[in-house]
């Protein structure tokens, strides 16, 4: 299934909080913090018909209170909005 989101929108999988640390710490839900932090799946474009500068695979750091969240084959994503999203995360 090909999904492309219109307008300024971006398809993301929302990447999920660690319950456990690396040493094996269990960490309560109160503990956690809420990482808004995402993979594109899919981009939109801008009203003129250019494309977005994000592409699909890079990981992202989004804000913003509004996020429409789907399920695609048993998979949860979200659509933000362009204008919410903050940063692009790059490994170095």
């Amino acid at each position: 299934m090909i999904i492309r989101p219109i307008g300024e929108r971006v398809l993301l999988k929302h990447q999920k909080k660690e319950e456990v640390t690396k040493g094996g710490i269990y960490i309560p839900e109160t503990a956690r913090q809420e990482k808004k932090e995402g993979i594109v799946i899919a981009v939109g474009t801008f009203e003129d018909g250019k494309g977005l500068p994000l592409q699909k695979g890079d990981r992202v750091i989004y804000g913003g209170f509004q996020a429409d969240e789907i399920e695609i084959e048993d998979e949860e994503y979200i659509f933000v909005d362009f204008k919410d999203i903050l940063a692009t995360i790059v490994d170095e």
